[in-house]
């Protein structure tokens, strides 16, 4: 009676596991089955993108990243959509989407990635970048012949990229070097300005100081008064004998001209008495 519980227990242990199993399978492949529709239709979404590039770039990118709404890991849509920025001249957009192309897809998918992903740093002038780009392009397909000469192409540039740096580096320190000496020549002269203003400054006080030293106090009639005056000759009032002499002579002689004026003038007055001739 036990064996027969026993048999019965398993029975139905082997008969839920297998119900599992069955469930996992179906469900595995339902999702499957969603996946495939979805990647058909995000297929579909990718040729009528192709379809309208010419035309629109505008109605082939919505049909681009319709494509990647229903299937992100769509390595061809990622791939496209990167081409049609490359071609509108979006060159960082065209970069995130070809890095996706490059990440999934089969051999010759990633070849055509990186190949893009390195005329794109190209137009950025990312010369060293590009060079690594078209390295793994020719991992994924080392017969392409274009992705060599780019790759020729990108390594020449890269070599002058490098000495560009360096002639850069060297013209930024020159250029600051210049700078440094112009400013310097700049303070030197402003100092030797204000020297030089401060130096005519003081021999313009100096020579106003000696201006007022030499210059003299004006009278009310604008005459110095610090100059000396001629000084009155004592001699001046005094007169020789001769001049007394002759002034004294001449008085008297005036003074006898006077007398006689006098005396002539009592004679015409006099009445003189004549006897009648009778």
């Amino acid at each position: 009676m036990k064996k027969q519980l026993h048999y019965i227990v398993f029975f139905k242990c082997i008969t839920r596991s297998l119900c599992l199993a069955l469930i996992l399978i179906w469900s595995n492949a339902g999702f499957a089955q969603k996946a495939e529709d979805e990647l058909e239709e995000s297929d579909q979404y990718v040729l009528r993108g192709n379809e309208q590039i010419n035309n629109s770039f505008v109605e082939a990118e919505k049909s681009y990243r319709m494509a990647l709404s229903k299937t992100p890991s769509n390595s061809k849509g990622s791939y496209n959509l990167g081409t049609a920025y490359y071609g509108a001249e979006l060159y960082d957009e065209a970069l995130s989407r070809l890095a996706e192309a490059a990440k999934s897809g089969s051999k010759m998918q990633k070849h055509r990635a990186y190949h893009n992903i390195g005329n794109a740093l190209m137009q950025g002038k990312e010369c060293k970048k590009a060079v690594e780009a078209y390295k793994n392009a020719l991992r994924n397909n080392p017969s392409d012949d274009e992705s060599r000469y780019n790759l020729a192409l990108a390594q020449h540039c890269a070599k002058d990229e490098g000495r560009g740096g360096d002639d850069k580096d060297n013209q930024e320190k020159q250029k600051d070097n210049k700078e440094n000496e112009e400013k310097k020549d700049r303070d030197k002269q402003q100092e030797q300005e204000e020297k030089n203003k401060k130096k005519d400054r003081d021999k313009n006080k100096d020579d106003e100081d000696k201006k007022e030293e030499n210059e003299s106090p004006k009278d009310k009639n604008g005459n110095d008064k610090d100059k000396e005056q001629p000084k009155p000759d004592p001699r001046a009032g005094k007169m020789s004998p001769q001049q007394i002499k002759n002034l004294l002579e001449a008085m008297n002689n005036e003074e006898k001209k006077a007398q006689e004026k006098m005396n002539a003038s009592k004679k015409k007055g006099v009445k003189i008495h004549t006897e009648k001739d009778w």
